[in-house]
């Protein structure tokens, strides 16, 4: 058959004769089936030609056929494995059908070429993909392995030599150009699949079927790839260490870079942060206004404070890890950033403290000049108490207000003490500079402050002493009116009491001289109680003299005072009169009354009886008579019949007067006749 027949057919390379050879040397006859309709004819026309073209000898020696069924259909593949037993069955020794990935499993259960032997007259071997593109596989790991063996045992090298090598080197990228996991993956990947085959063809001959045995390329690959992971797997595990050592190194690097960045912040721009506020506020809102800066500032403080959290736990896992040539260099960055931490955040809290302690003092004087302020208003404003109770009370307040300002100023004392204890121990926090200047104009401030607060409070106290005197004053004014009133009233009751009780006028001399002399120290009583209620009035008037000021009773006390007096003064005198009336009228009674044996023949006067008459018709008529005050009015002593009872008792007296007298006459008249 002439090739120029059929060109175009052959221009498809439908098959080829490779030129390579089996193991039998038998040539090898490649068929690649594509994805296309592959052409029975064609393909038959291809396959006559191209097995006319070796010699009798060699086709003697039989044909090893591969179909190559990756890329085309299972039922083409086997309708050419058919073919071939029509078109050349006697130069087919073997044929070898590499299939596609997952397509053996699904596709051949229902066709075995390994039992059609005898029916075909020569031998199918399926091959799965590895055997043609496993050679690829195996030329890709042979070639990316040793490239990256090469690489690795360059760094590996490089991180043997001296530090500064080891620095050129850190510096260049140390990542070989293949990812040794990947290849490392990749070539147990190979050398399971190699050791599994030749398992899978060891246990065709057992089974009683013609054993599969693997081509020589098979078996000198296992050996090189065992040897190629061998080498990559120590040395990929001296470079795992490299990079532990170069991360460890850099992470190393890393965190004394940020220690160096935070130390450096807090002592430069940290540390001016805080050299620049020194004051302290001279009122409540200054001193707000600083805390609330000094929170701005501290604000920015946690930020590096966070940093230094997370570098302190980054540095302690790194001494827990037992590395013992980092050891003290990770301890003197460790003791580095905490003293720089610990000593801004002392000074922080310093700072803090003086501003609150500063908030409170100025807090303490705003309370202490109000409650003067308030002390100072009661001071100035009048005062109209309107009896000694609201006095008492008024002062009771006063007192009150001045206890709690002497409590608030003594609270200011310390609070500015305090104060002054912590800006004195300013100067081992002065950031590197004298503060002197800076803490004599807050320590003058504080000075000044609790100077004036005390002279405020001494004007006030001067104050509240001449308010005291005033009040105390107001006091014994109203003490002495209403005593003065009382001694009205004691007045007005010893009055009422000499008119309704003070009635009996004694039944002999010596029982009226008693009730005269009881009378003279009833009066003496009454006496001392106007003297009293005088003197109370003069000095109600020379307090309101003092005071600057009229009191609302004493202008009607004293004319009260004055007329329960006459009227006291004019009962007691009639009362007196009365009482002597009955002394004189009792006495010349008894004289005639007398019953003495001795003077049973006395002769009595008659200027005697006379008297007793006069006197006691006169003390009759007094009894009857009321008691005329200076103003009008009419008052009798006791009720009636305490007077008729009284009366009565004279004229018993009387009638036995006149009794007396008629027998004295009858015995004159006797003693006449018996004289003629």
């Amino acid at each position: 058959m002439e090739a120029f027949k059929i060109l175009p057919v052959l221009k498809k390379k439908l098959a080829f004769l490779s030129g390579g050879k089996d193991r039998r040397s038998g040539l090898i006859l490649t068929i690649p089936l594509c994805t296309e309709q592959t052409s029975m004819e064609e393909l038959s026309a291809t396959l006559d030609y191209l097995l006319s073209i070796p010699s009798e000898k060699c086709k003697a020696r039989g044909f090893t056929v591969i179909v190559d069924g990756r890329k085309s259909q299972w039922n083409i593949v086997k309708t050419v494995v058919l073919m071939l037993q029509n078109v050349i069955p006697a130069e087919v020794s073997l044929v070898c059908v590499v299939k596609p990935d997952e397509f053996w499993d699904k596709k051949v259960t229902h066709f075995c070429f390994w039992k059609e032997k005898d029916r075909l007259g020569f031998e199918v071997s399926v091959l799965e993909v590895f055997c043609f593109s496993g050679q690829r596989v195996f030329e890709k790991f042979t070639k990316e392995s040793t490239s990256l063996l090469d690489e690795l045992i360059v760094i590996n090298e490089n991180e043997k030599g001296s530090q500064a090598e080891k620095d050129r080197s850190s510096e260049s990228n140390i990542l070989p150009s293949f990812d040794p996991e990947t290849v490392l993956q990749t070539g147990h990947e190979l050398l399971s699949e190699l050791q599994q085959r030749r398992f899978n063809g060891s246990e065709g001959g057992g089974g009683g079927g013609t054993a599969w045995s693997p081509m020589d390329d098979e078996l000198l690959a296992q050996p090189q790839v065992m040897k190629l992971l061998d080498s990559l797997r120590e040395q990929y595990t001296k470079y795992q260490e490299v990079c532990r050592q170069r991360s460890k190194r850099s992470q190393l690097e890393e965190i004394q870079t940020k220690v160096m960045q935070v130390v450096n912040w807090l002592e430069g721009p940290g540390t001016e942060q805080l050299r620049t506020q020194w004051g302290i506020g001279d009122s409540i809102r200054a001193s707000q206004a600083l805390q609330q800066k000094h929170e701005e500032i501290e604000s920015q403080h946690s930020e590096w404070f966070a940093v230094y959290v997370e570098l302190n736990q980054q540095i302690a896992a790194l001494l827990s890890a037992g590395d013992e040539e980092d050891l003290m260099e990770l301890k003197g960055l460790q003791q580095q950033l905490s003293d720089a931490c610990y000593r801004q955040a002392s000074q922080l809290e310093f700072r803090q403290n003086i501003l609150q302690s500063a908030h409170e003092f100025h807090m303490t004087a705003q309370d202490l000049s109000q409650q003067l302020d308030g002390l100072l208003g009661m001071l100035c404003a009048d005062v109209a108490p309107a009896d000694g109770a609201a006095i008492q009370q008024t002062l009771k307040h006063l007192e009150e207000k001045l206890k709690s300002v002497e409590g608030a100023l003594q609270s200011l004392r310390e609070k500015g003490q305090v104060l002054l204890d912590q800006m004195s121990t300013q100067t081992s926090f002065s950031y590197g500079k004298d503060v002197s200047i800076e803490n004599k104009e807050n320590i003058d401030h504080i000075h000044s402050v609790m100077e004036d607060m005390q002279l405020r409070k001494q004007r006030c106290e001067d104050m509240v002493d001449v308010r005291r005197l005033k009040m105390l004053q107001m006091v014994q004014l109203f003490k002495c009116e209403e005593d003065a009133s009382q001694a009205v009233e004691w007045l007005g009751e010893l009055l009422d009491a000499l008119l309704k009780t003070h009635i009996r006028l004694g039944d002999d001399s010596q029982e009226t001289k008693v009730l005269l002399e009881k009378h003279k120290k009833f009066v003496d009583v009454a006496q001392s109680t106007y003297d009293y209620g005088r003197q109370l009035l003069q000095a109600t008037v020379v307090l309101c003299q003092s005071l600057r000021c009229t009191t609302r009773s004493s202008g009607d006390t004293l004319p009260r005072l004055n007329r329960v007096w006459k009227q006291f003064t004019v009962t007691s005198d009639e009362r007196q009169h009365r009482l002597e009336m009955a002394i004189a009228f009792h006495t010349a009674a008894e004289k005639i009354l007398r019953e003495s044996p001795e003077l049973a023949e006395l002769m009595v006067d008659v200027e005697a009886y006379e008297e007793v008459e006069t006197v006691g018709k006169g003390l009759l008529d007094r009894l009857t008579v009321p008691v005329i005050f200076p103003d009008g009015s009419e008052q009798f002593f006791g009720s009636p019949g305490d007077m008729a009872s009284s009366a009565e008792s004279i004229r018993e007296r009387m009638k036995l007067v006149e009794e007396k007298r008629f027998l004295q006459e009858e015995l004159v008249t006797l003693q006449r006749e018996r004289k003629t």
